[in-house]
């Protein structure tokens, strides 16, 4: 029989693979030179969060990770990509100069997050034994105060679909 504390070794387990492949598809995303190749990765990335959320029991946030980004952002992302007349692949006239600059900058940026984060915390655990949160809760506390937020994002993909359409229309 398994007890709590084989349960937490398992979460910590998986937690560190699925990290691993979500900053494995980060890198991807920024060093793919392919747009699509690049959204691949981003794809990756967000199916990890939605893994972080089934490890901590929020199926419900989980189901809309998947369905609100991966399947209609990235789909229309895609899309938007697909229809425009944009080259795809490689292309030497899109490469920053300034690479270099970023990277230090970047590390900075991981600096600064990490101390505030363990800063702002002072060491607090979870608790082990906390109860879940029913879902209604969590619909209720994502959606009554973001509902204005998410017509506002529905409408702006709607004007970004719209506008590779008239882009890609051929006159």
């Amino acid at each position: 029989m398994l007890g709590a504390s084989d349960v937490l070794v398992a979460q910590n387990v998986g937690f560190a693979i699925i990290a691993a492949a979500m900053v494995a598809g980060a890198i991807g995303v920024v060093t793919n030179r392919n747009i699509i190749h690049a959204a691949l990765s981003l794809v990756v990335v967000m199916a990890g969060a939605a893994a972080q959320y089934v490890l901590l029991a929020a199926e419900f946030v989980a189901v809309t990770q998947v369905l609100v980004y991966i399947g209609a952002v990235m789909v229309l992302f895609l899309f938007g990509v697909m229809l425009t007349r944009a080259k795809l692949g490689r292309d030497a006239d899109l490469d920053n100069k300034n690479f270099g600059v970023g990277i230090p900058v970047a590390l900075v940026m991981l600096g600064v997050m990490a101390y505030v984060l363990i800063d702002g915390y002072h060491g607090q655990k979870m608790p082990a034994d906390a109860a879940p949160v029913p879902t209604r809760a969590v619909a209720d506390r994502i959606f009554a105060p973001y509902l204005l937020p998410f017509w506002a994002l529905s409408f702006l993909l709607l004007v970004a679909v719209v506008g590779a359409i008239v882009l890609a229309r051929k006159d």
